[in-house]
């Protein structure tokens, strides 16, 4: 195990930067994904980390080493990629012990170190099979197996399952899970993949434009987003969002006014202009409106689209505007549309008109100029605080 320390790492390719000034302290044995849209800078985040890129400026800490000039070898770390880059010509064996037969490992200690990498990545029995002879999973065991033989302070892994089908990633989230519980090691993981952040780390470092913009546990990445990015990013389908602005007691947008409790947010005034944002969960039917934790008064809206995805459905709902305020000829983007997800029992259809409710506990603003959070929730007892150090924006 090994703690992994950024301090104001920077890293610029002439006029464009890729990493800025990037601070991270990642505890011993901890497991942090670095998840992000492409070109974020998660993959230049972790060269730095691995010695495969030098950083412009800033400092890296491995354990009590700084490693900022180091060469790869001399960092104790090991890396898996995206691309799997066995040897095709070489069985599981020497595949697994190539990099130890490099630096002249005894025997005897080279065959315990492979076996018992191929007893953790239950690749037992399997050492003489060639690449071309295993699916893409054991493939990648190998690749996996091949990191745990150097007995690593660190490993590093960038997108490792990103080539793999659906189901085989599923299956292998689960053995990198169980990898990270019997190791017991640093593991720093790569995706833009959620579904990967959210399940399998411990806490999620959310970057955007090379800069970081939260480092929280999933579910508070998930439900105390530190900006719009991230509220935006973390949560499949997206959290729906739309302009409002502050009144004395509502929160006014075309097509909606939403009461909220004075005491519950500050930094606002009367006449604000705020990014509102809302789960596609926490809107809800009428008939279901027992189910939020504080119902908003009743809004009528006419279903579009609906999409069956079998545990749900979500609906995607333009609210029945008033025709003389000009509802009839505003178009869907100007109507600020909204995305629902109901259970999928629900009699609904399409083109319907129905009525919904907000839960206000679960609302969340965001500054209309920074998109810096500003509430998770509109009512007093649902402004939770994070936690002292779950939060980190720019």
């Amino acid at each position: 195990m090994s703690r992994v320390k950024l301090t104001d790492v920077t890293k610029q390719y002439d006029d464009v930067t890729a990493v800025d000034n990037m601070n991270l302290d990642l505890n011993d044995g901890e497991f942090i994904c670095l998840v992000g849209p492409s070109g974020c800078g998660k993959s230049t985040t972790l060269e730095t980390i691995a010695g495969l890129t030098k950083p412009t400026s800033g400092e890296i800490l491995i354990g009590d080493r700084e490693v900022t000039n180091l060469p790869p070898k001399d960092r104790g770390i090991a890396m898996v990629f995206q691309n799997i880059a066995l040897f095709p010509h070489m069985d599981v064996y020497d595949n697994i012990s190539f990099g130890l037969r490099l630096r002249s490992f005894p025997q005897d200690e080279m065959d315990e170190r492979v076996e018992e990498a191929a007893r953790i990545v239950r690749m037992e029995g399997m050492l003489d099979r060639m690449p071309s002879e295993m699916s893409g999973g054991q493939r990648q065991r190998v690749a996996i197996a091949r990191a745990i033989v150097r007995d690593p302070e660190v490993f590093l892994m960038d997108e490792p399952l990103a080539n793999l089908d659906a189901k085989l990633r599923v299956n292998m989230r689960t053995e990198l899970q169980r990898l990270h519980k019997q190791l017991d090691t640093t593991i720093i993981y790569v995706t833009h993949n959620q579904a990967e952040a959210m399940t399998m780390s411990d806490r999620i470092a959310v970057l955007n434009k090379g800069e970081l913009q939260q480092i929280a546990p999933p579910l508070t990445c998930y439900n105390q987003p530190a900006n719009r990015f991230v509220a935006g990013f973390i949560g499949s389908p997206s959290m729906n969002f739309f302009d409002a602005t502050v009144g004395d007691d509502t929160l006014d947008a075309n097509g909606y006014s939403i009461s909220f409790d004075a005491t519950a947010i500050d930094g606002v005034a009367s006449g604000d202009a705020v990014d509102v944002g809302i789960r596609p969960e926490d809107l809800y039917l009428t008939t279901n409106s027992a189910e939020a934790r504080d119902p908003s008064a009743t809004f009528a809206v006419e279903t579009d689209v609906l999409e069956p995805m079998g545990d749900e459905i979500f609906v995607y709902l333009k609210p029945i505007l008033d025709p003389d305020d000009g509802g009839e000829a505003a178009d869907f983007e100007e109507r600020q549309g909204l995305l629902m997800s109901v259970d999928p029992a629900t009699d609904i259809g399409e083109d319907e008109d129905v009525e919904i409710v907000f839960d206000r506990a679960q609302i969340h603003l965001f500054d209309d100029r920074t998109g810096d959070a500003i509430s998770h929730g509109v009512v007093a007892d649902a402004n939770v605080e994070a936690v002292d150090d779950g939060v980190q924006a720019d």
